[in-house]
């Protein structure tokens, strides 16, 4: 990966739907579609693009062909895990082996060599159910995949948060037994970054004693609904991603990146009086 910043993009809730707009409303074809030329348009540009989950709209094939024309378009190594939205049969005859490169014949999981690191992404999903588990085989893979890692820092993906947020409809969809997952990131020690999708908002909050994260959606975005009883809803907020950056003698940073057009950039010394 070299010596210089070494940078992720993370996408996530993609919801590409076909034939119509997700919701009734939502373009979510045409929005991966500018968070995809907005990726191409970053200077110097990511290494990695990985999607946390939720790629599809109802997990229909033609929905992941859809998908896949997209992401082709991305030069870089490209990873997608599932998330609740989505079926693993269209998604493994899609997108496997170019952009999910599993070797697992059950679960569309990856452990992904960056050189300096190991990317890990998990799967998450309960085909049916809105909410996300880890049985006992998946854990076991997670144990043995971080074993292997051999004391490199390690960023680990999952769709589903394993922590609350304070947004009750979401947290009651959240990743069930999170205590499993944690104890396992604990033990470790070396798990630098849990990064997630699902909530379609940018979240951040120490967990299992790394820092843990949640990227926004391509499209759609989450009601910020903090009272409680609050009905679950969904707004047009500015979308966005998250850019990982691991910094030479440092470890990541994370900045939000918005998805859009908007005057700028104006430099600081040409207007700085008058």
């Amino acid at each position: 990966m070299g010596v210089g910043i070494m940078l992720l993009a993370q996408l996530s809730d993609c919801h590409v739907s076909a034939g119509r707009p997700a919701y009734r409303i939502v373009d979510t074809q045409g929005a991966l579609a500018r968070a995809v030329d907005a990726l191409l348009a970053l200077r110097p540009a990511p290494e990695v693009v990985i999607l946390t989950g939720d790629l599809a709209y109802e997990g229909r094939p033609e929905e992941y062909a859809r998908i896949a024309r997209e992401l082709a378009r991305l030069p870089m190594r490209v990873i997608a895990l599932p998330g609740n939205h989505d079926a693993r049969g269209p998604f493994r005859d899609a997108l496997v082996p170019r952009f999910c490169p599993t070797e697992d014949p059950l679960f569309l999981q990856v452990a992904v060599d960056l050189g300096e690191l190991v990317l890990v992404g998990l799967d998450t999903l309960v085909p049916g159910e809105d909410g996300g588990a880890l049985c006992a085989k998946r854990l076991a893979w997670l144990e043995a995949t971080l074993e292997a890692a051999r004391g490199r820092p390690v960023i680990l993906a999952l769709h589903h948060p394993p922590f609350a947020t304070g947004i009750g409809f979401m947290d009651r969809i959240a990743l069930a037994e999170p205590e499993k997952l944690e104890a396992l990131v604990r033990r470790h020690g070396r798990v630098e970054r849990v990064i997630c999708g699902h909530v379609h908002r940018s979240v951040q909050t120490l967990w299992a004693g790394t820092l843990a994260s949640i990227a926004p959606s391509t499209a759609h975005q989450v009601q910020l609904a903090l009272e409680a009883g609050a009905p679950s809803c969904f707004t047009l907020e500015p979308a966005g991603f998250h850019l990982h950056a691991r910094v030479p003698g440092g470890g990541l940073v994370t900045h939000l990146v918005p998805i859009g057009d908007w005057p700028g950039p104006y430099r600081f010394a040409e207007y700085a009086s008058g």
